[in-house]
């Protein structure tokens, strides 16, 4: 017998969402589950994946659970979050359910400046702190991995100082993080009706900086990636000036992520396309040439539904289509503040289940493997495959479908992160 940590057994089935590529098309159907599942784990990696018959004689284990009949499933990883914020935009929410549009809010001064002067105002400790409760609702709703955006900083200092927050939380939270600069998230109150000297400022003033930071944090030690992103939209950033910002992030050698087609095609889709961006993101109008463009590339398609949810629009991004098109689709909550208050991937999966039209098979795999996809980490989570992070959950239920039939509740009963049970 081998001896090992921990080995988890007795499970209906481990799902393990395996494969070494994104999932397209009917492979999304494919969960790759194991009946009676076991799974061996030993210093914080998957060692073992099959049968309880097979899996328990083989290994002497430290700690041995039994999942009593339920079903296992990877850890969930959310590769689109704002989670780190200054205040709240409780009043917004009140003032869309009197008609008032995002859009307009924004245009108004609030919305994502709002947001803006409470985080510049708010020190370190306490960004830290509101952003570790949220992490901690998160990871007990059976995330493991966060990808973080800056973005309501918009200055130099502002979003360095939301980059080491980041990095705090990445050295004391159990999980995982990735970092993007979202200095281009929208044009801050100095630079008011002069996008282009802000889009400047961006490139020639944040970005140094912000490539210098990420030299000598432990992201860089780690070999964990820095992504750079752009709000391409009215009142935001036009086409233009959308490609600069990413280029000049590219030529910095940083990976392209791009919010695009939330409310206005401007055609950025296919530009995150010809800048092989890992993802693009929104897509809740993108046409149907775009999309036939995206499934032929290797840009991963992030639907965030919570947002259509939030704002109570009726239309979401069409994901059926895209999926059965052939292209890689991820699911992400998009936590921040305005459009979408949502800690719960759960939620997220339900809601694209019942309004764009996915089976739970498909939620699952885009809310692990593909999203893991999103933000690069694909070789290292989003499934239960030896050499991976052990990085798995305990459902409450022996069906897995159920993550996406319960509303409102948590259908996540043990969460085991990096081999260790929390």
């Amino acid at each position: 017998m081998s001896l090992t940590d921990l080995v988890i057994h007795n499970a209906s089935s481990v799902i393990t969402c395996a494969q070494s590529a994104p999932k397209r098309g009917v492979e999304m159907q494919r969960l790759g589950d194991i009946e009676n599942g076991a799974v061996a784990i030993h210093e914080g990696v998957i060692v073992d994946v099959g049968s309880s018959d097979e899996l328990k004689p083989k290994y002497d284990a430290q700690q041995t659970i039994d999942a009593n009949g339920k079903a296992v499933c990877p850890g969930f990883v959310d590769p689109h979050t704002h989670a780190v914020y200054g205040g709240d935009r409780a009043h917004e929410f009140e003032l869309r359910i009197q008609s008032a549009t995002y859009m307009e809010i924004m245009a108004a001064g609030g919305g994502i400046l709002s947001t803006m002067k409470h985080t510049r105002e708010a020190s370190v400790e306490s960004l830290l702190e509101s952003a570790t409760q949220r992490l901690d609702q998160m990871l007990s709703l059976g995330t493991t991995t966060v990808e973080i955006k800056t973005g309501y900083g918009l200055d130099v200092d502002s979003e360095l100082k939301m980059l080491q927050v980041i990095e705090q939380l990445s050295k004391t939270h159990p999980c995982d993080i990735v970092p993007t600069f979202l200095g281009a998230h929208t044009v801050p109150p100095e630079f008011q009706g002069n996008a282009e000297a802000y889009t400047q400022y961006v490139i020639e003033e944040m970005l140094p900086e912000v490539v210098g930071w990420y030299q000598g944090s432990q992201f860089s030690h780690q070999k964990t990636p820095l992504f750079i992103d752009v709000f391409c939209e009215d009142h935001a950033f036009s086409l233009d000036q959308s490609r600069q910002i990413l280029q000049s992030g590219i030529d910095f050698g940083l990976h392209a992520k791009i919010h695009v087609d939330q409310f206005n095609s401007f055609a950025a889709t296919t530009m995150a396309v010809d800048l092989n961006a890992i993802s693009a993101d929104h897509l809740d109008v993108t046409g149907a040439s775009e999309i036939k463009y995206l499934a032929q590339s290797n840009t991963i398609a992030v639907s965030l539904p919570a947002v259509n949810f939030n704002l109570g629009l009726e239309k979401y991004a069409n994901a059926r289509e895209m999926v059965d098109a052939g292209a890689a689709v991820a699911l992400a909550t998009d936590l921040n503040p305005g459009s979408a208050p949502c800690l719960s991937m759960p939620l997220v999966m339900a809601i694209a289940c019942r309004y764009q039209k996915l089976t739970p098979a498909e939620t699952l795999n885009a809310s692990t493997l593909n999203s893991a996809h999103a933000i690069g980490l694909g070789e290292q989570v989003g499934s239960i495959e030896v050499g991976k992070k052990a990085d798995l959950l305990i459902l409450k239920e022996k069906d897995y479908r159920h993550l996406a039939y319960t509303l409102g509740g948590n259908p996540v009963e043990t969460v085991i992160k990096n081999g260790v049970v929390l």
